[in-house]
């Protein structure tokens, strides 16, 4: 694919096939990935890729954590609110992905069962965990790393047909990831993707987020 169609055509899909992908194009596209720029290069990102047996087994204990334990205990709790036109944005995306979902405002149990899909992964049979460590003082500057590494990594996967969603809400539950995975306290989970071969019959891969025009948000200066 051209560059350009690969970056317009990724965005966050919710609704995969159990078709693995083949062990050696993940650690291709792993691997290029790591190619990501970051401050310094210290390249801060710890990757588990979990596959097969131990995706499945973290997806019942991810539903399980979300049924009993509600929000979580994230490493990264956010606590503000957005606002203006970011709550506008926030407000559109919803809508827009539960319109496709089958989903209404007034329908509780509907939208409890979409909001459960995110520690479902999708159905997707591959997840990631990307963590780092607390060794860090300055977490915006690491966290800006962390996203090079994970757009890349989705542009990566994009590039070979496969999709992927990033998602904040499977990093809700750290200590239970950690313990499953073996990981030490002092790695702390950022966030999670979600990926595989897409299933184009699941009608919420058809919703698509519009982008402000570049007028709003970027500005040039020549003088």
């Amino acid at each position: 694919m051209e560059f350009t169609d690969v970056v317009k055509a990724r965005h966050s899909y919710r609704g995969f096939l159990p078709a693995a992908v083949d062990e050696s194009i993940l650690k291709e596209v792993f691997e290029l990935a790591s190619w990501a720029p970051s401050n310094c290069n210290v390249q801060p990102w710890h990757v588990h890729v979990l596959s097969g047996q131990a995706c499945d087994r973290m997806r019942e204990k991810m539903k399980a954590a979300a049924l009993e334990g509600g929000e979580g205990n994230p490493d990264f709790p956010w606590k503000g609110k957005f606002s203006g036109d970011y709550k506008q944005r926030q407000i559109c995306s919803a809508l827009g992905l539960w319109e496709y979902q089958g989903v209404t405002r007034q329908d509780r149990e509907k939208r409890a069962w979409s909001w459960m899909r995110n520690f479902e992964f999708f159905d997707a049979p591959h997840v990631a965990f990307i963590f780092i460590t607390d060794e860090f003082p300055e977490l915006v500057r690491l966290a800006g790393d962390v996203g090079m590494f994970t757009q890349t990594l989705m542009l990566a996967l994009e590039d070979r047909g496969i999709g992927s969603c990033p998602q904040t809400s499977i990093s809700c539950f750290p200590e239970m990831v950690r313990e499953e995975l073996g990981v030490a306290d002092n790695f702390k989970l950022l966030l999670g993707l979600s990926f595989g071969y897409i299933d184009q019959a699941d009608g919420a891969n058809n919703f698509r987020s519009e982008r402000d025009p570049l007028e709003k948000t970027t500005t040039f200066h020549s003088a």
